[in-house]
């Protein structure tokens, strides 16, 4: 009773005010409250110490997301490795470095999940039923069904594919246009995407799907692409035209690919060893008997391109800056594929085989390299299902905080490797590091044997049970990729240097204009 006669008495008094000063209070009080609510909250010896902030709610949401390592790093300057950070209403907890790595990927599942942390980013792209919009046991179920497509022997017969592709999207007119031109102007943030969708839809969904794919498919993946922004994290709908840009892309791509399985089903031309698309038909049978629906397989098909579709359409637009500014990288991969080729008697591209990718230790390190400087995503985090105690601290992440843990900021600091800035694919000539855990044992959690140590500084595809599952995949494609763009030409930036990062999105690609300029080789197959 007396907490409610003080409240109306206060409601009186601010009624009594001026206009001007209800304004001010109404503006200032969630400010006064945020400070007093800091203050507080530096007091307790159980929280990680958290960054300060201005403005309410929002945090630290603008250096986050305009410079996630600058802020990172600055934080930890002043912190130490694990702090904390508001981000539009959540409270993050960061364990920087290899421990960091440990402390998340390998919390149990009772403790920390993706599910919640990403649901209501991820649904409404690839669909309902898929992906993290079901439990985590279906979804390490669903990794094992896309594995039967990501084989040694699957892998063989992508590398012709993939070139196919490749060597089209040269001569088109809509691509390079090699066919009519010497040389010319690549926008290789339009390029690339558009490579990486269809050596990936070629080689993974097959002939059929391949044939329904044209620049208008690309852009509804490119549509369903910026549905991965900071604003669609916090707001999942919202009434304005990306939004419904998104939601249309998902619904034409799924039904596409529902249409072709619907048809398939009625004919029974079924082949598991056909494409994805058919193996999915084939083994998307649950452990406990129930079968995945045509439009959930549709939706996973739209997750497994897209996942792919990220790591190698930005991957592949950095080693082409990269080598842009180092023409001697470039002699030496072309070296490297034309002595692969000599070595077969011959000096045709199209000889190039999937056992030919592995034994070429430049390109692969070079492809190692640039994820090391650009791992695709800049962050990755969980949210806390009950409190968890940060190892060798006396902090404590309660439930419904999250913590998150960014591999990419390891490998681009000094702390971790030499000349962190600098791309040298030769740092990983004698040290490979991607292989430190090599001796750490293997655990399976329904999809596969993946390495148990993720104390490395150098984890480009994650670890623990969400470790991406098309790592050797983007090897296969990005490695095809490389060797088709050395033996046909060389470029050049256009620009005096490589383009920064650019944060926006929650891929991290260069920022534009990214430019390159090239002319044919004369062993351009044009």
């Amino acid at each position: 009773m007396a907490l409610l006669d003080s409240a109306i008495v206060a409601y009186n008094y601010f009624v009594s005010l001026s206009l001007t000063q209800q304004v001010s209070i109404i503006v200032f009080a969630p400010f006064i409250y945020n400070i007093v609510w800091q203050f507080l909250y530096s007091l307790r010896r159980d929280r990680a110490p958290l960054v300060f902030h201005w403005i309410p709610w929002f945090g630290s949401a603008i250096p986050f997301g305009m410079a996630p390592y600058k802020f990172f790093e600055d934080s930890r300057q002043k912190y130490g490795d694990v702090f904390a950070f508001m981000l539009l209403g959540r409270t993050m907890t960061v364990y920087l470095g290899p421990k960091g790595h440990e402390f998340v990927f390998n919390s149990k599942l009772n403790e920390t999940n993706a599910e919640d942390a990403y649901k209501h980013l991820t649904t409404p792209v690839f669909g309902k039923g898929v992906i993290y919009d079901c439990p985590n046991h279906r979804l390490m179920e669903q990794k094992k069904f896309a594995k039967y497509a990501l084989t040694r022997d699957a892998f063989k017969t992508y590398v012709p594919k993939i070139r196919e592709e490749i060597i089209s999207y040269f001569k088109n007119p809509e691509g390079f246009n090699m066919g009519e031109k010497n040389s010319g102007v690549a926008n290789i943030m339009k390029t690339q995407p558009e490579l990486t969708i269809f050596t990936a839809s070629r080689s993974l969904l097959g002939d059929d799907m391949r044939k329904r794919f044209d620049a208008s498919f690309a852009q509804l993946f490119s549509d369903l692409d910026k549905g991965f922004t900071p604003l669609n994290f916090v707001f999942t709908n919202l009434p304005l035209p990306n939004y419904r840009k998104r939601d249309n892309a998902q619904q034409k791509i799924s039904a596409t690919y529902k249409s072709l399985i619907e048809k398939r089903r009625a004919t029974g031309d079924v082949d598991p060893n056909r494409d994805l698309i058919d193996s999915l038909m084939t083994y998307s049978t649950y452990k406990d008997g129930v079968k995945m629906t045509d439009q959930e397989i549709a939706n996973l098909l739209i997750g497994i391109l897209m996942g792919g579709q990220h790591t190698s359409a930005a991957t592949s637009a950095w080693f082409l800056l990269h080598l842009g500014a180092r023409p001697d990288l470039q002699d030496e991969l072309f070296e490297e594929v034309s002595n692969i080729l000599k070595e077969k008697g011959t000096s045709n591209l199209n000889d190039l085989s999937y056992e030919d990718l592995q034994n070429m230790t430049l390109t692969n390190n070079v492809i190692k390299e640039t994820l090391r400087l650009h791992m695709p995503l800049h962050s990755i985090f969980r949210k806390v299902s009950k409190s968890l105690l940060v190892p060798n601290t006396n902090y404590t992440v309660p439930a419904g905080h999250y913590v998150l843990v960014s591999p990419g900021y390891t490998q681009t600091s000094d702390r971790f490797f030499p000349n962190a800035s600098t791309f040298d694919p030769h740092r990983w000539d004698s040290n490979n590091l991607a292989d430190k855990n090599a001796d750490e044992g293997t655990v399976d959690y329904g999809f596969g044997a993946v390495s148990k140590g993720v104390s490395s500084p150098y984890l480009p595809f994650g670890g623990g049970r969400h470790r991406c599952i098309g790592e050797q995949f983007a090897y296969v494609q990005l490695g095809t990729i490389l060797s088709a763009f050395v033996y046909n030409v060389k470029w050049s930036l256009k620009g005096e240097k490589v383009p920064a990062n650019d944060f926006t999105s929650m891929v991290v690609l260069p920022e534009e204009p990214a430019e390159i300029i090239w002319e044919k080789r004369k062993t351009c197959t044009f």
